[in-house]
């Protein structure tokens, strides 16, 4: 073999060499590239997750500080309890190891165990002491700065102001510049430690699903008197086409499913009627709404005008949530004052014009009937003595309202306020216990409760 071909055997080597170690190096920066995206998605989780359980810890911890029944204190402390340890758990799963998450780790823990200590006075039939109380105040201050403090560092961590990465870099000038940019780190440090000496969701919105469906009455229709339904709930003018999808049998409430083109516009809208009595169970319409026009009154109004045109009557709106020129209003069926909150229909309507996009009527006729019940043995105002009395009473009436046990019950609605949040809280008209409280959030997208 002459040096002329040795060389050339030399350099296909050396090429062979080198593009196998590119190779090798590619694979581990994709590998690596792969692993740390994996890495990144498991903090981005446990992070979510600890910042919507101390959410829910700052709501309970709300509630508790006016409830006055041992029962219904027991429970949502037994919640606080629960949710603070959920929060501890995915504040592990976090890479940092700072003085600052020592401190919160400590506050969460002592959430924990004061909240477990009062719920088992609760348990023993025993009121909360005054003391009992302010310390209750002064957890849930706390835990509002703490929930503003995990609300601002995910703000910087999605900006990306501040990486995982470098705060994995524990000893890194990248950790140090990372930290130093993050000015929330000394506030949890700051906030918390003054607290080192101690020792929680439209209201009733989401509805129990009864074997026994009696609001739906009437007799059972066949799919083409399905079909006349849809026509004269849209207006048989208004429709380009009508296209059958399917029979939902094994749905909640059996019903036809439907397809609708309306003139003059280009999606389809979904319709379901029931099988029995030939009721809308539900609509929805995927329309854009490119802007708002009309103001929440305004569309209170459509939707509860829409609501008796189609046979639902002394419906009254109570919550609401907005999202993109959509307005999602809750309707509770109300009759000689009362609420009553079982009987509830939800109604999408577009704030440019008021059309309604959407309806949702599971609850009115999984509910909907006449009811009787005991005399009313308390009056207001012993109901009123019941109360917290920190709590500024706003408003107050009376409502029907579902428990978890598939009943119901006749309650006074009292609307209040304590230390600017307000609250909802449902005293037994036969009994005077204190049967729930719900938080009220004004938020930019409406006013729910929790």
């Amino acid at each position: 073999m002459n040096c002329g071909v040795k060389n050339k055997i030399f350099s296909i080597v050396i090429i062979l060499l080198a593009a196998i170690a590119v190779a090798i190096g590619y694979y581990a920066f994709r590998t690596n590239e792969s692993y740390a995206t994996l890495q990144t998605n498991d903090y981005n989780e446990a992070f979510g997750n600890l910042v919507n359980y101390m959410n829910s810890v700052e709501s309970l911890l709300a509630k508790s500080m006016i409830s006055k029944s041992p029962e219904h204190s027991a429970e949502t402390l037994t919640e606080v309890w629960r949710d603070s340890n959920l929060a501890l758990v995915y504040l592990t799963g976090i890479p940092m190891n700072t003085e600052e998450l020592s401190q919160t780790a400590k506050f969460l823990n002592q959430v924990s165990d004061y909240s477990y200590s009062l719920s088992r006075k609760n348990i023993k039939n025993e009121e909360l002491s005054d003391e009992d109380f302010e310390n209750l105040k002064a957890l849930h201050r706390y835990s509002m700065q703490l929930e503003e403090t995990l609300n601002q560092l995910s703000d910087e961590l999605y900006a990306g102001t501040i990486q995982w990465d470098d705060l994995t870099k524990q000893n890194s000038l990248e950790y140090a510049q990372a930290v130093d940019n993050v000015s929330v780190f000394s506030n949890i440090d700051s906030n918390l430690k003054q607290y080192e000496g101690l020792i929680y969701d439209g209201a009733y919105s989401d509805h129990i699903n009864k074997a026994d469906k009696v609001g739906l009455i009437g007799d059972d229709i066949s799919e083409q008197e399905a079909n006349q339904k849809v026509k004269d709930f849209f207006g048989e003018d208004k429709i380009e086409s009508i296209e059958f999808n399917q029979f939902l049998q094994n749905a909640d409430i059996p019903a036809y499913d439907f397809s609708v083109k309306l003139k003059g516009q280009e999606n389809k809208a979904n319709i379901e009627i029931a099988q029995k009595g030939g009721w809308v169970v539900e609509i929805q319409n995927n329309r854009q709404v490119s802007e708002e026009k009309l103001s929440q009154e305004e569309v209170n109004e459509i939707g509860k005008k829409f609501l008796a045109e189609k046979g639902f009557d002394n419906m009254k709106e109570t919550y609401f949530t907005k999202l993109e020129n959509i307005v999602t209003v809750n309707y509770a069926y109300e009759y000689d004052g009362i609420v009553v909150y079982p009987d509830l229909i939800k109604v999408k309507l577009a704030l440019d014009n008021g059309e309604v996009l959407g309806i949702e009527t599971d609850g009115y006729l999984n509910s909907h009937t006449s009811r009787e019940f005991n005399e009313v043995q308390v009056t207001i105002d012993e109901a009123r003595e019941n109360l917290n009395q920190d709590l500024v009473i706003l408003d107050e009436g009376m409502a029907i309202i579902p428990t978890e046990w598939k009943t119901e019950i006749l309650c006074y609605e009292f609307k209040g306020k304590v230390e600017d949040r307000e609250f909802l809280v449902y005293i037994n008209c036969e009994t005077g216990e204190e049967e729930d409280i719900l938080v009220i959030l004004d938020t930019p997208g409406g006013t729910l409760t929790v």
